[in-house]
């Protein structure tokens, strides 16, 4: 298998004892092995530190940074990016799973197609563990006029070529910081690629940000009119067909 270089895979966690077990299995289970794992842990008052120390003596790619606030999963990612040594840098959420070849086709596509910036289909189970039967489908290729109107891309799929982007940090608000982080790699004139295969599962938690519509839609809002700076008649807009499309992926 032809080495790529080395992925930092980013790892946020607060009280993910339920789940982190099966993520980092995720990652230890990847075909790819030039890896680390990165994960900040934001104050969890759980066993999850336990779980992780765990996986760190059986396994030193896995490292973990521990919050002394708790400072919100934007905060938490950007520790694990500024701490990060790898060429590419990849997102896995502490309840959300990798297919095993996730890592090698994602980067073999990128490497082939000379893309910086990739995404790729995923699917979704629920906190039990069963699958809903809807899978995430991307578009080939997603520019930032059309990431506006349409939060498609997963952040448990992305993966970015930081040798060719460059410097970034996560925007520091509550549930849409991917997003935000997203189109300001997009603005840059990088579009992201899509790859059609389902490489990723996204569990469904009840008390997720995302998972509170009201509360992610205003987030979203405040990413077109504080972030982006977009006026209010482009932001009701783009808002129409972000609403329109959120509500196809539930389809």
């Amino acid at each position: 298998m032809e080495d790529y270089g080395l992925v930092s895979i980013i790892m946020p966690s607060y009280n993910s004892s339920r789940f982190i077990d099966e993520s980092i299995d995720s990652v230890l289970s990847q075909t790819y092995q030039n890896w680390e794992l990165l994960i900040t842990d934001d104050c969890s008052t759980d066993n999850t530190i336990e779980i992780i120390n765990e996986y760190i003596q059986k396994d030193n790619r896995i490292k973990i940074f521990k919050h002394n606030i708790n400072s919100g999963a934007a905060i938490a990612r950007n520790n694990s990016i500024e701490k990060a040594n790898g060429k590419f840098l990849a997102f896995l959420d502490s309840d959300d799973l990798w297919y095993p070849n996730k890592l090698e086709l994602q980067l073999e596509f990128m490497n082939k197609n000379k893309i910086a910036f990739s995404c790729s289909n995923y699917d979704q189970i629920y906190e039990n563990g069963e699958f809903n039967n809807i899978i995430i489908k991307v578009p080939n290729i997603i520019s930032y006029y059309e990431y506006l109107k349409n939060t498609i891309i997963g952040c448990l799929t992305v993966i970015i070529d930081k040798s060719i982007v460059g410097d970034f940090r996560m925007p520091n608000i509550k549930s849409s910081h991917d997003m935000a982080l997203w189109l300001l790699i997009l603005k840059k004139g990088y579009n992201c690629f899509g790859l059609n295969k389902t490489l990723g599962t996204y569990r469904l938690v009840s008390n997720s940000n995302t998972a509170k519509k009201g509360k992610a839609a205003k987030d979203v809002w405040k990413v077109y009119r504080e972030i982006e700076n977009l006026n209010i008649i482009f932001s009701s807009y783009c808002f129409m067909f972000y609403v329109i499309n959120a509500i196809k992926k539930r389809i």
